[in-house]
Order: structure tokens, then sequence, then C-alpha cells
């Protein structure tokens, strides 16, 4: 991934692939049959990377007690992080993505999936754990798929997803709206005084 980030993936080689890693061009043809197939295994790792980086700051978040929306705001910068991470600096930023559908749109399908499927998975499980009750017709999936429609809405206001921090601003403001109108809200817990000691 370094080499693809210094060069772009039109311009990088299995030689200097090969050399990054200390290795034989022929080494690494033994693994890997092409370029292509390279890109692929790098972006299979990296998405990985994502997956777990997005599960161990949803539990930090949990564990600390924050809000579902901190917690959402937490699990997908990480992800997002650990993506932004791997190709920062690179002056190749728009060729890569461009060419990482190209190359391998069944993985940023399958993936898309995992990573809705852990956001579901932590609405409901800090729904269940808090008492939140989601609005009537909404489902922990329903709101996961609009998260993960927040995430892509805001790429088309920031293409290759830059400068990270604003991105990140808004998608946070973005995803704070949807948690807020997907919610039932809480009755105001009772002062524990009756209408007599009130009065």
């Amino acid at each position: 991934m370094r080499v693809f980030r210094r060069h772009g993936f039109r311009r990088s080689s299995i030689e200097q692939a090969a050399d990054e890693a200390g290795l034989t061009r022929q080494a690494l043809y033994h693994h890997f049959p092409s370029k292509e197939a390279l890109f692929r295994a790098g972006l299979e790792r990296l998405y990985e990377k994502a997956l777990a980086a997005e599960a161990a700051a949803a539990k930090a978040a949990e564990d600390s007690g924050a809000s579902l929306a901190d917690i959402l705001i937490a699990e997908i910068g990480a992800r997002l992080g650990t993506l932004f991470a791997a190709l920062e600096g690179s002056p190749h930023l728009e060729e890569l993505f461009s060419e990482h559908l190209a190359q391998a749109r069944d993985l940023y399908q399958a993936y898309s999936v995992r990573f809705g499927a852990e956001v579901a998975a932590t609405i409901a499980r800090v729904s269940r754990a808090r008492k939140l009750k989601l609005a009537s017709g909404v489902t922990a999936a329903e709101l996961a798929r609009c998260v993960e429609m927040a995430i892509h809405g805001t790429k088309s206001a920031y293409p290759a997803m830059q400068p990270a921090d604003a991105f990140l601003s808004q998608l946070a403001v973005m995803l704070r709206m949807l948690v807020a109108g997907a919610f039932v809200p809480q009755a105001a817990p009772p002062s524990g005084k009756s209408k007599r000691e009130k009065s």
C-alpha cells in the first residue's frame, strides 16, 4: 500500500512492491499473480483493519458511557480514520479511490455489508442496554443503512473525503441528527417528590 500511495495504481509495479517488501519479483509473483491481485489483497487487509478499529472504538465509547450518537461517531471515525491513514499524504488519492472501485468493486460491496452490520449491531446492543426505543417503523438495520447513506452523502460534498477533518465534522453533525430523529424521546425521570412535598 505504501507503493500504491507513493506512485498511484497505474504507475506502480510489482517490481516496486517487491523492492519495498525486500523480496525478489519472482517471490512476490508466487503470492500475487498480478499488480491487480496485490492491490486487492492490500485493500482487503485495509478493510479488515478498519473493521477491527471500528469494533474497538465502539466498545471503548460504550464502556465510557458515551451517548449512542457519540458511540457511532467514534465507531465510524475509527473506520474512516484507518482508511484515511493508509492513503495519507498521497498525491494520487482520487486515482486510488477510483481504482479501488474498478479493481475491487466486489470487495467494496462485501465490506460495505459488513460495516453496515457492525453499525446495526452497535445500535441494537446500545438500545437494549440503555432501554432506548426506536421510533415506529425504524429498526436497527434501517438506522444503520441511513448511517451508511449519510457517509456516502457526505462524500458527495468531499469526493476524496478530504480535508478529512471537515468531512468527519460534517458527518458527525449528520449522525447526531439521524440518531435524534430515530428514537422516541425518553420521559424525564420523576423528581422523587410527591405533590404534597412540592407545595
